[in-house]
């Protein structure tokens, strides 16, 4: 039973572990292209999708 046991609790522990790993790459990935953006649009770049917004334009 306790082998069992063992093996129910690493396998949560490594699932959980990758979860994590998996949020924080997504979070850091996040900042990195709202940095990007920012950076860009102070460059005076802007989205196409800028141009449409408010005119009601359904694709």
């Amino acid at each position: 039973m306790m082998s069992h046991l063992a093996f129910v609790l690493i396998a949560y522990g490594v699932t959980a572990a990758t979860l994590a790993a998996l949020i924080g790459w997504v979070l850091m990935d996040q900042r990195g292209r709202r940095a990007e953006l920012a950076e860009l649009e102070a460059r005076g770049v802007r989205r196409r999708s800028a141009e449409n917004e408010g005119a009601g334009h359904v694709q």
